[in-house]
Order: C-alpha cells, then structure tokens, then sequence
C-alpha cells in the first residue's frame, strides 16, 4: 500500500475511545504493519504533522512513535527528507529445507518435536506434589492453625523498627549468623548433633540442601542409596540430577544392604535414621553403626534426613546419626517446615568442618539467598525459647489426634489391617491386604473428600511394593477427623 491507503489503514484501526495512551496504541499499529509487511520498505510514512491531524491527537505524540519506530530499526528518518519504512527482511534467517525421507515426504524427526530435556521429561512423568495441602489425610502437613503468629509478629515488628536495612539484603554466604548460632546450639541439645554455627549452612529446605550437596559431591552416573521406600521428593531430585538410583530395602530396624550392594560402594547414602519416612521405623544402634564404619571404609557420603524427629509420642526424640560420626562423612538436613509452617521455607544442612566453606559459597553462587528478615526473626524464637514451647504444645495436640485416628481404625477394622509407624511423625500407614489396588483406593477416597497418599508410590521397585494408606492426622482436628475416617473406611471396605 502506498502512503495515502496506509493513512486510510490506520484510520480505519486507530480507537479513539480506548483509555490507554494513544502513544501506544498508534506505536504497535505501525509495528505491525511492519512486521506483516502491509506496508513495503522504503514506503514514505505520513507526515507527523498530518497523521496528528487526522488522527486527533497531539503531534508530539505522534513524533515520539516516529522516533521510537527509528531507535528500533523499523524506519529510517532524516530532518526534512520524512520518515521511510526500513527493510527489514534481511536481518530474517534464511529458512532451513526440512530433512525429506526417499519418497520426498516430510521426515518428522523426534528431537524436534520435543519440548522438555530427557531429565525434564523423566521429572514430569514422576510427580508427587499436590496442589491440596490442608485437611484429612494429607500427609506431612503440621496444622498451621496450632502457629503462634502472635509472639512471631512482635519479634518480626520489632526487628522491622530496629534494625531493618540490613535484613533486606541478600544474605551472607551461609546465611544469617545469628540464626546459624541458634541452630547449632537448638540441635546440640536437642538431637546431640557435633557442630559449630560455621557449619550450619542455612538454605530454603531439605530439597535445596540435597540438590546442593549432589552438585558439590557427585558426578552425573555416581551411584546413590536411597531407602526402599522412600520419599518420592528426593527420588526424583536424585533421578534428574542423572545419578544411579540404588532401593535399599528396610526392615524393622531399618536400612538392610546385601551382600552384593555392599560390593559395589556408592558415592551417596540417603537415610532418615530418626524417622524412616513413610514407614516410620526407627534405624537400630547396631545398624547405624553399621552404616557409618562402611561410609568410612569406602569413602562415601551419607546425608541424614531429619524427617519428623521431634514428633515423638511416648519417648524423647532421639540422636542423630551425625553425632556418632567420627570420620566427617555425614550431613545433617532439616527443616522448620514441620515444626513451624510450610511456607516458612528455611531450611539448613550441617556439613563437616571442611566442607563448611566450599557450602556456604555455593549456596550463595547458586541461589542467591536471602529471606533474612525470616532467619533474624526464627533465632530470636529459638533463642527465646518459644521453639522449643510450641513443639511442646503441638506434640500434644498431635498426640490426640493420632489417637483419634487409631481408635477409628480399631473401630471399623479391629485388628483386620496393621497399623504402621504411628509411634512418631505427623502420619501413620494403614498397611491393605496383597492385591488391593492403593491407587484405586485413594482415588475413590479423593472423590469423597477425603485425601491419602497410596504406600506403593513411594517404591522405586513397583513389583515389589506393599500396599497401604499413608493418613496425616496433624493437620485435622478431632471434629474433622471422626467423620473423615468413616468416609474412608466406606471406602476401603468396598475393595476388602
């Protein structure tokens, strides 16, 4: 189109009752134009003077669009020569012949259809999150109700009146000091772990603590330990960090290598000593002995998930793994996301005194961390001792909760299904006959309005998993949980 059709063009387009700027309105007009070659190169635009005109609107605007269009390359202007059109084909790529098979047909080859990377595409396939983080059943979720949000904002107020320009920045390699001080010393009375606030390595949770101990310790291919089962959560963090995933079953005192494992040393063992998660057991003193002397002999690594320890009912929770470690091949991993609340996200990873620096820095490099209004805040609670009291309280609350949900149980079911790991945790595992289908099970569930997680998911060798029901109880109340186990129940006894 020529000058005066192009003038028609934009008439016929421009909305004089549009509220936006009619700076933008006219600037993506012209773009457009350009880019679906309506107008041809070297086409000479309106005059500023004469498309402010017709247009009704100021020629300064007008003259802005122009000057825009020209620091962009899609025209070319002069000071009285006018405003021309650029030719802008010859910045395209010129297309490239489709591979064609002998017949002269299009050849579709499969990398380029593919969106996601191998990895990508393995992680997707593999989910296990869920949207839905409240109510009955769902595991490993504290009720966040139970949260002192009173004594947390008085301390998160006062530091904001204090002393807040500092806790705005990113954060120190390691993370906020004087929280890394009140973990080490929370964890050294607590869970008799060995270390000083140099090695607690402050991060946004257990994930990111075992994604960054895999890129500092681990080459694509090493080959990994992990429970059989395990949570699903770290499974696939292992899987698609391209490591060589090795199920270790578990028996009642926890995980058991054969004889051929044992022969071929991996590079990372994955444990949760304090609380197998999901089934609950407990790793034996003999076992833990066990693990730590072949760490040593072979020089590898083990990480200890400190999954729920401090829900303990009847006994005081227990030592850590790291603090019978002489050799410094452990790291400690936990978390404030049970304790206190989920989206908290703070976390931390104890790792030995050698490590402590090379950790810190690569956390800092990889994640440029920061969230220390939220550390500063959490070493005051620690330091002050409302950690300790809340744990106190909410251990109690989920002690009768738990209770409830096993005097349902025994209610409907008697002693016809076996109750699993509810000595400890947020969660207990109902264990279902051979040859039921779990998965069939929770989904009927789910459409009733009660939620459960199958048991079998969390094997990594499907043909031999076990099926049952993983039910969360802390985050349901007594009211809540009654009438959601009878729905359950219903449930489950339409496949027994």
């Amino acid at each position: 189109m020529d000058s005066f059709i192009f003038l028609e063009w934009l008439l016929q387009r421009f909305d004089r009752s549009d509220p936006g700027p009619a700076y933008r309105r006219l600037y993506q007009l012209i773009c457009r134009a350009i880019l679906d070659n309506h107008v041809a190169a070297g086409m000479r635009l309106p005059s500023s003077r004469e498309l402010a005109a017709e247009l009704g609107i100021a020629r300064n605007t007008v003259l802005q669009v122009y000057e825009q269009l020209s620091e962009e390359g899609y025209v070319r202007a002069g000071v009285g020569r006018g405003t021309y059109v650029q030719d802008i084909s010859q910045d395209l790529v010129e297309p490239l012949s489709p591979p064609q098979d002998e017949a002269g047909r299009l050849e579709v080859r499969r990398e380029d259809v593919r969106i996601l990377s191998a990895r990508g595409q393995v992680l997707v396939s593999n989910l296990g999150f869920s949207n839905l983080q409240s109510g009955a059943f769902m595991p490993g979720i504290p009720d966040v109700r139970e949260f002192p949000l009173k004594v947390w904002s008085r301390i998160q107020n006062r530091l904001w009146r204090t002393e807040p320009w500092d806790l705005m920045r990113y954060a120190p390699a390691g993370g906020y000091g004087p929280v890394r001080q009140a973990i080490s010393d929370y964890l050294s009375s607590v869970r008799a772990v060995r270390s000083t606030a140099h090695q607690v390595i402050m991060t946004t949770g257990i994930h990111q603590g075992i994604d960054v101990a895999v890129r500092l310790l681990c080459e694509p291919g090493d080959t990994v330990w992990i429970e059989e089962p395990a949570y699903w959560g770290i499974r696939n963090l292992l899987t698609v960090s391209g490591l060589h995933l090795v199920p270790i079953r578990v028996d009642d005192e926890g995980i058991l290598p054969d004889g051929a494992q044992y022969a071929q040393p991996p590079r990372l063992i994955v444990v949760a000593p304090s609380h197998q998660y999901p089934l609950g057991m407990v790793m034996s003193l003999t076992r833990r002995r066990m693990l730590l002397d072949y760490a040593r002999q072979v020089s590898c690594w083990i990480i200890e998930d400190d999954y729920d320890s401090e829900f303990r009912y009847g006994t005081r929770p227990l030592s850590s793994l790291q603090g019978m470690d002489e050799s410094g091949r452990v790291l400690y991993a936990g978390s404030f996301s049970k304790m206190l609340y989920p989206g908290l996200r703070v976390g931390f990873l104890v790792v030995p005194e050698n490590l402590a620096d090379t950790f810190a820095n690569a956390v800092a490099e990889l994640y440029r961390e920061g969230n220390m209004m939220n550390q500063a805040v959490l070493a005051e609670f620690i330091r002050e001792g409302h950690l300790a009291q809340h744990i106190r309280r909410v251990r109690r609350r989920y002690a009768e909760r738990r209770l409830c949900l096993i005097e349902k149980i025994a209610e409907h079911f008697g002693q016809d299904l076996e109750i699993i790991g509810d000595d400890a945790g947020l969660h207990l595992v109902l264990a279902l006959p051979d040859g039921v289908d779990d998965n069939l099970v929770v989904r009927d569930a789910f459409q009733q309005g009660v939620v459960a997680r199958a048991l079998s998911n969390y094997y990594l060798e499907r043909a031999h998993a076990r099926p049952g029901l993983l039910l969360g109880y802390a985050g349901a109340t007594l009211a809540e949980i009654r009438p959601a186990f009878d729905t359950l129940a219903r449930v489950i006894g339409a496949y027994l």
